[in-house]
């Protein structure tokens, strides 16, 4: 795995990235790799990068996944994976329109979107359902991890997170104005955008059984069925909003796997 980054023009700054690029890379010099972006959670994602290369890699190196790159953008400590209402986080741009181009670039990629695909835990799933949503163009798997927030209104946080970090990100990120959230939601994206989802987006939603969302993200796979939009749904037993035990779980279910074989084949 290393670290980049690129100027960029919407931010007026430098911005970070990490990649993990598989050792077939390096030996196949005219073959181009899929691309998973992976979002990381409201903490930020760097202590556990890392962990998340080892957990990909394992997957290749087994054989259950193709040799893939993996790229973790920087959305900041509570970024949200969307463009603040103040302007002062163009994050969803940067991304979208800055980050992407920029790996198709410097790496020899598929550049398209059968191979891409866009995941994420917590915030990053919150994330990965926005903006695969919203740009079903761009990828052809989303992948939402114990997403949040995925429901209607930005009240009901769960638990552990305190109604001071409620009240920051909302005036931080959505300028307090409930209704810039609702536009935002992968609950509004569903729907604006759910005849272009149901057109060969593959989408899986997947959470423990133990998590304090796990209501939430049934409304929302219901959200999702009535809307008639293609997707899987998967309780995983006996772990709670846990990332690398959730992680560590599902590096034995070959299901697990299945997903990006589907969403990546090369």
């Amino acid at each position: 795995m290393s670290y980049g980054t690129f100027h960029s023009g919407v931010a007026g700054t430098e911005v970070s990235y990490h990649v993990y690029v598989p050792e077939a890379y390096d030996r196949q010099t005219e073959r181009r790799f899929p691309v998973l972006y992976y979002l990381h959670g409201h903490r930020g994602g760097l202590d556990g990068f890392a962990f998340l290369a080892h957990h990909f890699d394992g997957g290749i190196r087994s054989g259950a996944i193709p040799p893939m790159l993996a790229v973790f953008p920087n959305g900041m400590y509570e970024g949200m994976w969307c463009d603040w209402k103040s302007g002062k986080g163009p994050i969803e741009t940067v991304v979208i329109s800055e980050l992407i181009p920029h790996i198709d670039a410097t790496y020899r990629t598929m550049a398209s979107r059968e191979g891409r695909m866009i995941e994420g835990y917590s915030m990053g799933g919150y994330g990965a359902a926005r903006l695969g949503f919203k740009y079903p163009e761009l990828f052809g798997g989303v992948s939402i991890l114990a997403g949040g927030p995925l429901q209607h209104v930005l009240e009901e946080f769960p638990p552990r997170v305190s109604p001071q970090t409620r009240a920051r990100v909302m005036r931080h990120v959505y300028g307090n104005d409930i209704e810039y959230f609702k536009t935002l939601s992968p609950w509004e994206l569903a729907q604006s955008n759910a005849a272009a989802l149901s057109e060969g987006t593959l989408i899986r939603v997947q959470i423990g059984e133990q998590d304090e969302m796990l209501d939430v993200t049934r409304q929302f796979v219901a959200h999702l069925t009535g809307l008639c939009i293609p997707h899987s749904f998967e309780i995983v037993p006996g772990v709670g909003h846990q990332p690398g035990r959730f992680l560590q779980i599902q590096a034995g279910n070959d299901d697990y796997w299945a997903f990006y074989r589907e969403a990546l084949a090369p």
